[in-house]
Parts: C-alpha cells; sequence; structure tokens
C-alpha cells in the first residue's frame, strides 16, 4: 500500500481551436492586461499574433516577453520578473514549450516573492500570492502546464532545481492540438519521447498511488497509440490530439508521484555536456527500464502496460528510439565517474523503484554511453 498526497489539476480545456476559449478564461478571473511569456519560434509560428487578437477582441490588453530560452537560468526568471515589473499585469500566459512556461512560473514566484530562484527549490516555500497563470503548450511533451514546478538551472553549475509551489499552478490549460502543428521534426521527437518517459518513470516510482497511476497508465496508452505517427512525422490532428493529452496527463501523473532514474542521470548530461533534455533522457530510458525489471511487481506493471503492444515493453521501447533516428552525443566514458557522482545528487533518484547507488548509476552510464547502445 503506498501513501498518497494527491495535488488539483488545472482546469483543462482540450480540443481542435480550443485557443479561442482564452478570453474566457482571463475574464472570469477579472483579468484586464495579461503578459504573454513566449519565445520568437511561437511568434514566427503565428501563435502569439492569433493569441493577442483573441485577447484585442475581447477587450484585454496584452504585453509579450518573447526572450524565453531553452533550459530557463535564474538570470533569464530576473530578467522576465523585471520586465513583468515595468508593465504590471495582473496574469501570466506561458504559451510555448514546457521553457515558455517555465518562466512564466519563475516569474510569477519572484514577482512578489524575495529573493531568488534558488529560495523556492523545494516545495511550498513561496508566501505571497502569485497571478493567475493560463499554460498554453505549443510542444506535446513536457506536461508543465499540469505542473505546480518552474524547472529552472541554477546559474553557474546549470543545476536543475524544481521550484514548486501550489500556488505556481496553472489556473486553467488550454490544449490546442493545432498549435502542435508548427512544432519542427525534431522539436516533436524529443518532445513526444519526453512524455513517453514521464508516464513510464511516473507509473512505477516509488511515490505512485493509485491517482497518478491512473494519470500516468491513461498517458502511455495515449501516447503509445500515437507517438511511431510523431516520429515519422505521420502525425494527423487526432493523433497530435493525443499526443498533446497524453502529455498533460503524463504531467499530472508527475505532479501526483514524481520520476525516477532516467530524469536523475539525463539532468547531468545536460548540465554538463549541454545534451538537450528530451534526448538525454531518452538515452538513459531503455537501460532504467531493464534496471527496474529486476524488482518483481515493477516487472508486472510494465507487463500490464505492454497489454496492447505488439511486443514486450523494453522490446517496443527500443525500436520506438531506433524510429526517432537520433544522433547520440560522444560522451566520454572517462567522464562517467564524474556524471555519475552529480547523478547520485539528483532528487528525482531517490524515487526510483530499484534504489540507486553510485555503482548502480554508473553501470546506467556505461551502458547507455558505449557506442553499441
Amino acid at each position: 500500500m503506498h501513501s498518497s498526497d494527491v495535488h488539483p489539476s488545472p482546469r483543462v480545456i482540450f480540443g481542435p481551436g480550443r485557443l479561442a476559449d482564452l478570453p474566457e478564461c482571463l475574464t472570469s478571473l477579472g483579468v484586464s492586461h495579461a503578459l504573454i511569456v513566449t519565445d520568437p519560434g511561437i511568434i514566427a509560428a503565428g501563435h502569439v499574433e492569433r493569441t493577442a487578437n483573441y485577447l484585442t477582441a475581447a477587450g484585454i490588453r496584452s504585453t509579450v516577453y518573447q526572450d524565453s530560452r531553452i533550459n530557463p537560468t535564474e538570470a533569464d526568471i530576473e530578467a522576465c520578473r523585471d520586465f513583468a515589473q515595468s508593465i504590471q499585469p495582473d496574469a501570466l500566459i506561458g504559451l510555448g514549450g514546457g521553457s515558455s512556461m517555465d518562466t512564466a512560473k519563475g516569474c510569477n514566484f519572484l514577482l512578489h516573492n524575495p529573493g531568488r530562484m534558488a529560495d523556492y527549490m523545494g516545495y511550498g516555500l513561496a508566501k505571497n500570492a502569485m497571478l493567475p497563470f493560463i499554460a498554453i503548450p505549443t510542444t506535446a511533451g513536457t506536461g508543465s502546464e499540469c505542473q505546480s514546478y518552474a524547472i529552472v538551472s541554477r546559474d553557474g553549475t546549470h543545476e536543475k532545481m524544481a521550484c514548486g509551489d501550489p500556488k505556481a499552478l496553472a489556473h486553467t490549460a488550454i490544449l490546442d492540438p493545432e498549435l502542435t502543428a508548427s512544432q519542427p521534426l525534431n522539436v516533436a521527437t524529443l518532445t513526444a519521447l519526453d512524455a513517453l518517459s514521464h508516464a513510464l518513470e511516473s507509473v512505477v516510482c516509488t511515490k505512485r498511488n493509485t491517482i497518478s497511476s491512473n494519470y500516468s497508465s491513461e498517458a502511455f496508452r495515449l501516447i503509445a497509440s500515437s507517438i511511431r505517427n510523431v516520429l515519422t512525422g505521420t502525425a494527423d490532428l487526432e493523433t497530435r490530439g493525443h499526443m498533446l493529452f497524453g502529455a498533460a496527463l503524463a504531467g499530472s501523473a508527475i505532479e501526483n508521484s514524481m520520476l525516477g532514474a532516467a530524469h536523475a542521470t539525463a539532468n547531468p548530461l545536460t548540465a554538463r555536456f549541454n545534451v538537450p533534455h528530451g534526448l538525454a533522457v531518452t538515452m538513459m530510458l531503455p537501460h532504467v527500464v531493464r534496471l527496474n525489471h529486476n524488482a518483481p511487481d515493477i516487472a508486472l506493471i510494465y507487463q500490464n502496460l505492454a497489454r496492447d503492444l505488439d511486443s514486450p515493453l523494453i522490446d517496443w521501447l527500443e525500436k520506438t528510439i531506433k524510429l526517432a533516428n537520433l544522433t547520440k552525443p560522444e560522451i566520454p566514458i572517462a567522464a562517467v565517474s564524474e556524471l555519475a557522482e552529480a547523478a547520485t545528487l539528483q532528487w528525482t533518484g531517490r524515487f526510483n523503484p530499484v534504489p540507486l547507488d553510485c555503482a548502480t548509476i554508473t553501470t546506467l552510464y556505461q551502458a547507455a554511453l558505449t557506442p553499441s547502445s
């Protein structure tokens, strides 16, 4: 029996064209001026203009902050905070991938709370109220729209910090699969594989519970049914919708449980060698699934997940990753000891169903980094 601490979910609006519901979401909250936190790619795709037009037609003023960056740092959050302070919005909209949503959430922490993001590493440390936050993902992967954590990299070391607070959770998440059509194939690929890792890690982590397991299992079903079309660039609107909703459910699963060794070992690859997060976690995931398979109760969970697949889970996972045709970065084996030491300090590793120590993590890295793996 697992104890649980069930967290609320945002209001979720799902379906093609549902971006048009944004003005109603804001007017119901009494919002008159919203800050849209995004990046230049989302502007180029036309999503920001479309969003602003909906708001203008409803009599809601909007201002755009377009400097979100991948893996936002403390300095990035402070830059967004400074911009927000200069215009005094009464709501924040995170429009884009996980980095835009993390930047908006991080900004929300610092707008009315003192200090830097490092002061909020952990959960529930923000004392003051935050602005209403609306999350609108344009990628199908991070699940940030359903999580109360901002993932921010520490300045200098690039250590990833999870800064969570119930006040940081989105009031509403708008899941419009039309917005994900603009993703370049490489972005769609890495975000889809990231979503898959979220479902597979949350479903077996030691903090899993009935609520989170239901989220994880349904997320896996939706992701597994759509990921091959996403990876091959043949996804239609319905398939993109399945992936988008599956990614959000996986985010809800994380919010109500945790992750595991794949993320614990991926983060040092990103911090030390700048490996994109989706690629880093994909490199580690099959080896972590093999490790976890040694626990009989976890093997049974994997077996249940694979009931509708065409092969056992690990075989299906490896075939799926191969379909993505990823180029694995060359990481020197000599770096394994440094990576393993950093991974032992990662918070998510504490919740892996098979306990981790430095020797076990070293074995995982050696398996993942050898050229034949």
